[in-house]
Parts: C-alpha cells; structure tokens; sequence
C-alpha cells in the first residue's frame, strides 16, 4: 500500500471528531471504496466502539476518510467520523 499523508486540514477534524490517525489508515486499506467529488475517494469502515460520545453511548464509530490519490502518495482531506 502506498504511503498515507494526512493534510493539516484533515488532522484538525480527526482530533475533533474522534477518529485517530492509525484508524483513518486501517480505514482505508480495509474499507469499502467508493467515488467522491472532485475525483477523489471516500473509504468507509465501521470499528466496534462501545464506548459513550460527547454523552451519547454508541456501539459503532465509522471513520469515512476523503482521499486524493497520487501517484506516490495517499493524501488524505478530510475525515468523517459517524457514531451510531
């Protein structure tokens, strides 16, 4: 798998949405792939969560990583965490 670099952009919403770094790489090496706007990508994994957020208990937390392909490169935009 190529190497995944997470724009400034993208770090600032993981921390804020709860979503790590090592789960935004394991969401888009074993997520389900699909197309997104401006010819990027968006993968979408769900990871057993368990846990309580911001004072709500939810069992799953989705990490939906936006991503621009290069050719050497993953370049991550954006990440989109959903619990439920």
């Amino acid at each position: 798998m190529k190497r995944v670099r997470l724009t400034r952009h993208a770090r600032l919403p993981c921390g804020e949405r709860g979503a790590t770094e090592a789960e935004v790489c394991q969401a888009i090496a074993e997520g389900t792939r699909e197309p997104a706007k401006m010819g990027r990508v968006q993968f979408r994994y769900n990871f057993t969560f368990g846990k309580t957020w911001q004072g709500n208990a939810y069992a799953v937390k989705q990490v939906a990583p936006v991503v621009k392909e290069q050719p050497d490169e993953i370049v991550v935009i954006t990440v989109y965490t959903c619990y439920f």
